[in-house]
């Protein structure tokens, strides 16, 4: 994929990754067009970045994805990247009361959310390529991250499945693979000791000119390279059993 002169949809584009992306793919003169569910997050975005085109959409929900849809259709025909970043994390336990609820909605943002968009977006003609943010921990969960791990795992495999779909199109699939990052996912505060996003956006955005599709960074890089045995051991020190 060529990092510049493009049309870019990225979705949760307003904060955490979604932002540095936003930032870097203004940077390297590409056209950005961003979508949350908050408003004023969006408008905070557009007056540091007048450039930036925003678009409110719940992506939770199956219509308000379609609407998205049939809008870019109308208004932004010539798209060429759709970026699925969009993603929440729940700090939970199975035994909690409401688990299941926050288990359902994370299936719905993480899950269904950016299959529903593949589906939509890969019928636009423009379309050259995809780009899904999964995690470091679709390759060794955190338990206290239960849903999120197994839905990052889901979209990791789905997105070897898709770039093999949609090869035929032209249409190139790249995969984001972040560590854990200095971001409010899941929460302020919980990832106050990780590395910056700035970092992160720097390293992958070499690998991606130089043609990679798998786009690694710390923890995550690792991960993607560990055998059987080593996960293993990183699932033991990441959850010690108290």
């Amino acid at each position: 994929m060529n990092s510049a002169n493009n049309k870019i949809l990225i979705t949760g584009g307003a904060s955490g990754i979604g932002l540095g992306l936003t930032e870097r793919f203004i940077q390297e003169n590409n056209t950005v067009i961003i979508c949350g569910r908050r408003a004023a997050a969006l408008n905070e975005v557009a007056t540091r970045f007048p450039s930036v085109i925003t678009r409110v959409c719940d992506l939770s929900k199956a219509a308000e994805r379609q609407a998205l849809y049939q809008w870019i259709q109308e208004e932004h025909s010539d798209l060429t990247v759709l970026v699925n970043n969009a993603g929440i994390q729940q700090w939970m336990s199975v035994a909690d009361d409401d688990f299941f609820e926050r288990a359902k909605e994370e299936i719905q943002v993480n899950i269904e959310a950016p299959l529903h968009l593949a589906s939509l977006f890969i019928k636009l003609p423009s379309l050259t390529a995809i780009i899904n943010v999964t995690s470091g921990l679709a390759f060794v969960p955190l338990t206290k991250v239960p849903v999120y791990s197994a839905t990052k795992a889901f979209f990791h495999s789905f997105t070897l499945s898709l770039r093999a779909l949609v090869k035929p199109r032209g249409i190139e699939v790249i995969e984001l693979i972040p560590p854990a990052l200095n971001t409010d996912l899941g929460g302020k505060g919980l990832h106050d000791q990780a590395p910056p996003v700035s970092a992160f956006i720097d390293a992958i955005f070499e690998q991606l000119k130089q043609g990679k599709i798998e786009l690694t960074f710390g923890f995550s890089e690792a991960m993607t390279k560990a055998s059987p045995d080593e996960l293993r051991a990183v699932f033991d020190r990441m959850n010690p059993i108290v």
